[in-house]
């Protein structure tokens, strides 16, 4: 069978399914990438939590988890595995589906008229000025990290910390200008950096009076609590004090330093881990 919605959905309607799997498969297609680099997908899956699945659903994960095993094992064959550590979203596949590409949906070299006149893709095309301490909401990259991190490993970071990260990434090798696609790919690759610090603190928006110091204190406590630990920090800093006095210390932290929520959150952490309230 074809990869395509309507071969797809003609399937799901022949199969002998439940009501509400027969509804969960329908969601599923609907998030499916029909060409490569969709979401930073690849070409034929869709990428989904199972939190966000049962609330689309209405039903409990216990639930949820009953009717992907009845879609499995159905004649969908529905797959899915999760790459991208723990907290990644799940990867969904039709395994009913061919995985040759049509030849009508195949990309010649000079063809670019499925990645640059598609309106509803993430599409990374052009060039990027590297300038380091920029605001990426003031770009028109910013709606596109956002919409395709949500299948990479950077899913639940913070969009101005990948956009600082990846300017303090090409500063430190000279680089003034890099092909729009070097970001998708800094963006895949992302676990294979997620254990050092955040990226130069002069991506810290501080106050202009007694700057470097503020920099100085803001760097030194970030750099107390590894960021790849920042989940774990989190639910344990919650726990040992409550989340109202957790969300006041990230609002002080923000309004002292004048920093994004991810490196209040970090230096927070921090703070918590030099005072011996959480360990490191």
């Amino acid at each position: 069978m074809d990869l395509t919605t309507g071969s797809i959905l003609r399937q799901i309607l022949r199969c002998d399914l439940s009501v509400s799997a027969h509804k969960l498969a329908t969601i599923i297609l609907d998030g499916i990438a029909w060409k490569d680099g969709y979401n930073g997908l690849d070409r034929g899956t869709a990428a989904f939590t199972l939190s966000t699945l049962a609330e689309i659903m209405g039903v409990t994960r216990q639930h949820l988890t009953t009717l992907l095993a009845e879609l499995a094992a159905s004649e969908l064959r529905i797959e899915r595995w999760k790459p991208n550590g723990k907290f990644a979203p799940w990867l969904f596949r039709f395994g009913c589906v061919s995985d040759e590409v049509p030849q009508h949906l195949a990309s010649t070299g000079g063809d670019t008229s499925l990645s640059r006149e598609s309106n509803n893709k993430t599409i990374f095309s052009g060039k990027i000025e590297i300038t380091p301490g920029s605001n990426v909401h003031r770009t028109t990259w910013a709606a596109l990290i956002k919409a395709a991190k949500a299948a990479l490993p950077c899913w639940n970071v913070d969009t101005q910390a990948i956009w600082d990260r990846f300017m303090a990434f090409n500063e430190a090798r000279g680089n003034t200008c890099v092909p729009a696609g070097f970001l998708l790919g800094f963006m895949r690759r992302w676990q294979t950096s997620v254990g050092r610090p955040p990226a130069a603190p002069r991506s810290v928006s501080c106050p202009r009076s007694d700057t470097g110091s503020a920099e100085t204190e803001l760097v030194r406590l970030t750099r107390s609590a590894p960021v790849a630990n920042r989940q774990f920090h989190a639910a344990d800093l919650q726990r040992r004090i409550g989340a109202a006095a957790y969300e006041a210390r990230v609002l002080d932290v923000i309004r002292k330093f004048g920093c994004q929520r991810f490196s209040a959150t970090l230096a927070v952490h921090g703070r918590a881990v030099l005072a011996g309230e959480i360990a490191r």
